[in-house]
């Protein structure tokens, strides 16, 4: 994990490129709820999500560590790729992303407009992994992977900016894709000696981590969400995994139908988007509310590139 003074390097590293996002209560959205509501909004970065703090991170260190370095290659569904893309390019590198066909048609676009080379391969995020690995090395190219702890050290941002923006949160809910947002939230949480319950987040259809959570051990699952790709995980990071066990209060799901009708409540009660994974937290602690009536409580809206097809359909529910 990060020390305080690695978190404030990094932010004074990013923070020509990204402005603090904002932490708001939002009285529409947290009628019904029976506690204080606080949404971390890392849907209003330069790329919509809160994995352009990792990806300026991670590029800046590999290019001090490796100068030599052309290019690199990640696998994604979306937000990570946008991110490495994003710090490519400022670095000048080129930068080639993997997703798997049937991917969000607007990420895809928004990655190519970041100038990413674009390759579609297999059926869900593992087989475009897997598939990155091999062009990696048949190309000469560095392999970013989807977690790291360069990448943790730049999300660990948003959590210092949270912690700073709203005192005494009792507990903060945040969705678990492979785990650098959850890991960046409990970085800044110990940083700064807190006592706030950290509460992940994932699909009851993508439900990897939540089950290795409950065992206590490395459990692979796959993944059938149609609404949150971005939490789409099969096979959990060990690493990841390690400080999920160890720092979490709780592991909660939520299906797609919970997940497209927070869509449309925080569309309706903030006119911001989130996508289908950056709705997870709200939803869970609209789920879970009985057990924090009273209370101040804190969602990260992780990211807001729906596509167009989700949006209508959230739009609908």
């Amino acid at each position: 994990m990060p020390t305080l003074s690695e978190i404030e390097a990094a932010k004074a590293l990013i923070r020509p490129h990204i402005r603090e996002t904002p932490t708001y209560r939002w009285p529409l959205l947290e009628a019904g709820l029976g506690c204080e509501l606080w949404l971390k909004h890392e849907n209003h970065t330069p790329v919509g999500a809160f994995k352009i703090r990792g990806g300026l991170v991670y590029m800046d260190e590999l290019k001090r560590q490796q100068p030599e370095v052309r290019g690199v290659i990640a696998a994604t569904t979306g937000n990570h790729g946008q991110s490495i893309a994003f710090a490519a390019k400022l670095n000048g590198l080129r930068a080639v992303i993997v997703v798997p066909h049937g991917n969000n048609p607007e990420k895809n676009t928004a990655m190519r407009s970041l100038g990413a080379e674009l390759i579609e391969h297999g059926r869900e995020f593992q087989e475009a992994l897997e598939y990155s690995r091999e062009l990696a090395a048949k190309e000469g190219l560095h392999a970013v992977p989807s977690f790291h702890p360069w990448l943790v050290r730049g999300v660990a941002t948003y959590g210092l900016e949270m912690f700073r923006s709203v005192a005494d949160l009792d507990a903060v809910f945040v969705p678990i894709g492979l785990g650098s947002g959850f890991c960046g939230i409990a970085a800044a949480r110990e940083a700064l000696g807190l006592k706030t319950k950290i509460i992940g987040v994932v699909s009851e259809h993508a439900p990897a981590y939540a089950l290795s959570f409950q065992q206590r051990q490395f459990v692979e699952q796959s993944s059938t969400t149609r609404v949150a790709e971005g939490v789409a995980c099969k096979t959990p990071n060990q690493d990841a995994l390690e400080h999920v066990i160890r720092h979490a209060h709780d592991i909660v799901t939520v299906n797609d139908d919970d997940a497209i009708t927070a869509m449309r409540e925080i569309i309706q009660a903030t006119h911001n988007i989130a996508e289908g994974a950056g709705a997870l937290a709200y939803a869970a602690l609209k789920k879970h509310r009985d057990a924090w009536r009273g209370k101040r409580v804190a969602c990260v809206l992780t990211g807001g590139n729906a596509s167009m097809g989700m949006l209508r359909e959230a739009l609908q529910c």
